[in-house]
């Protein structure tokens, strides 16, 4: 399996992962806002301390963003490319997103695909702040108010990156967070087993992979790309995962990954469900 050698000490614990109590709930985009905005004040009113998001629909404008891209130099294995903003309407295809806390304050990580206003598909990592809501869409968010995530320097990586803690012992609901190098559906596969969810959901999630190998034989080489979830699921133990990955030209590649060649670039975070789990809440 590919690997990349990270610029800090490999730290010996590799999967983090936090049962909790999941809430879901349900909202919409209020155009005129920020997509930080809009995505942290339901959150936050909700009084949640962590949360998976995924939405499918809806239209920025403007909207700025990056896209995964080589390192300037051996701090980093990959970074970003500059900022881009491409100037009307860009429609959401599905976004997932993370949220926790930075500071102290509310933060989101969030990965996209989505069509430019020239017609092209592209996808990476969205600019929240920049960005602003044009036309509404549906927010399905899976949130814990007893498991926090919040930014801390990764020494391995030297990223300042999401890290889930607290959690309680009898929770239904598993946060994880998987570490450079993992296949990460074996890594999926090896939360539910700890945590005894023989069959259970991928809800939201998103990361950064080595490239990616898909089921029907096509592949992604780049060195680094940014992923999210379109959907997910363990049955039986195994897990299956599929995935809208971006590569280092913002060109989206979509399908079902191959079970043990998919490694984790610097960071993955997903939600573990029991199979069966649904909507209960609207905001």
């Amino acid at each position: 399996m590919r690997s990349l050698v990270q610029p800090g000490p490999v730290h010996p614990v590799r999967i983090d992962s936090f049962t909790g109590e999941p809430e879901p709930l349900r909202f919409v985009l209020r155009p005129g806002l920020s997509l930080h905005e809009a995505l942290t004040g339901p959150l936050v009113a909700a009084g949640f301390q962590s949360a998976t998001l995924t939405l499918c629909g809806g239209a920025l404008n403007p909207f700025r963003y990056v896209m995964p891209g080589p390192a300037d130099d051996a701090s980093h294995v990959a970074y970003f490319t500059a900022p881009r903003a491409p100037v009307g309407v860009t429609w959401i295809e599905q976004a997932n997103t993370t949220f926790g806390w930075a500071d102290g304050k509310p933060f989101l990580h969030t990965h996209a695909a989505w069509i430019e206003p020239d017609g092209t598909r592209r996808g990476g990592h969205i600019l929240n702040a920049d960005s602003y809501v044009c036309a509404g869409a549906v927010v399905e968010a899976w949130g814990f108010t007893d498991i926090r995530v919040a930014t801390a320097f990764d020494p391995e990586t030297n990223f300042t990156l999401f890290q889930p803690s607290g959690g309680t012992p009898t929770g239904s609901a598993v946060f994880a967070r998987v570490k450079p190098n993992e296949d990460i559906g074996l890594a999926v596969e090896a939360v539910a087993a700890a945590h005894g969810m023989r069959d259970a959901e991928v809800r939201g999630s998103l990361g950064s992979l080595i490239g990616a190998r898909f089921t029907d034989g096509s592949g992604v080489d780049d060195r680094a790309t940014e992923v999210l979830v379109r959907g997910g699921a363990v049955r039986n133990g195994v897990a299956t995962l599929d995935l809208l990955v971006v590569d280092m030209m913002g060109r989206v590649h979509d399908g079902a990954l191959v079970r043990g060649d998919n490694p984790v670039c610097i960071t993955f975070d997903f939600v573990l469900t029991r199979a069966g789990e649904s909507h209960s809440r609207a905001a």
